[in-house]
């Protein structure tokens, strides 16, 4: 099983969601830890090259969390937020991209 690394604010970002939407979204992580995948997701090439986006839908509202797990190291999780328009904003697009940036080659 892989490791989460945590880039930038993400884990407090996560931390802000409702305790049901840490769960359901934890749950599917734990699924890519472990080399399979989530339930609702999709790749995310904007940010980089096998960066994936985890969809979790929740009473309390939608939210994401931007990951690549391609890496021997474990699953890098770049951003987490509540999405609250229909489409992903660019402020979130460019701060995974930033911190995509950051993992070393």
């Amino acid at each position: 099983m892989k490791g989460l690394i945590w880039l930038g604010s993400s884990k407090a970002d996560w931390n802000t969601f409702p305790e049901s939407a840490q769960d359901e979204a934890g749950y599917q992580l734990d699924k890519v830890q472990c080399g399979g995948q989530p339930s609702d997701w999709k790749p995310l090439s904007t940010v980089g090259p096998g960066v994936c986006e985890l969809r979790i839908r929740d009473d309390a509202g939608v939210f994401r969390a931007i990951y690549l797990a391609t890496r021997p190291e474990g699953v890098y999780v770049l951003h987490a937020f509540q999405k609250k328009t229909q489409t992903t904003s660019l402020h979130d697009i460019r701060k995974a991209q930033e911190r995509y940036k950051l993992i070393p080659r």
